[in-house]
């Protein structure tokens, strides 16, 4: 019997690249990316923990990227038991009237208009699994200072993960968002640059948690 496959965007590093680690000796690991290396390095570690994976070097904002993505999943497995969606942009801290358009228009492609192309993609695959789940990863930054695009555009890839979450709650997939504590990741040191590091928490226990919150 083949193992269950996981999708991971925002695989390449930080929680993305964690839990495709944690998921890697149980799971078939679709890991996408923008960055080729990062990539093929977190392949080097699936395979040495024993794990196997499909590495999509991608931009999640190309539609028709994610499409054929979506397509090959269906015509290689014929669906999909987990989506971890990690993928993330995070603008430039600012205050609300001083937002940079271009800051802007690339979070809002990212944080949430890929969110609102990948579900209805993602959302057949899974619902050709028994037990299939999604994983969304919230960071409640929504109204607080110098946090406008960021924290808008995060909220509203939120507010879809639980409209998604309410409306499958009886015909599934299970939509899981999950709230990890604070971590030494790169999105964080944009926001944080002078912090001490080392009172964060390990990417790795905030994977294991998350994974533990989907059952």
């Amino acid at each position: 019997m083949s193992a269950p496959v996981a999708l991971v965007t925002g695989a390449s590093r930080g929680l993305g690249a964690a839990v495709a680690l944690a998921l890697a000796p149980t799971h078939h690991i679709v890991a996408v990316a923008r960055t080729t290396g990062a990539l093929e390095e977190l392949d080097d570690r699936i395979r040495a923990a024993g794990g196997q994976a499909t590495l999509a070097p991608m931009d999640i904002t190309v539609d028709a990227a994610m499409r054929q993505l979506c397509r090959s999943i269906h015509d290689r497995w014929g669906g999909l038991d987990l989506f971890v969606h990690a993928a993330i942009h995070a603008a430039p801290m600012s205050p609300a009237d001083h937002i940079d358009m271009r800051d802007w228009k690339k979070s809002l492609e990212i944080n949430a208009d890929a969110t609102a192309n990948l579900i209805p993609l993602v959302a057949p695959l899974l619902l050709a699994r028994e037990g299939s789940g999604a994983l969304f990863f919230d960071d409640p930054r929504g109204g607080e200072k110098f946090f406008g695009a960021y924290g808008a555009t995060k909220a509203a890839q939120i507010a879809l993960a639980k409209s998604w979450q309410a409306e499958a709650a009886r015909i599934g997939p299970r939509v899981v968002i999950h709230a990890p504590d604070p971590m030494p990741t790169a999105t964080r040191a944009r926001f944080h640059p002078g912090e001490d590091r080392g009172l964060l928490s390990d990417p790795a226990r905030e994977a294991e948690k998350a994974l533990a919150a989907l059952g």
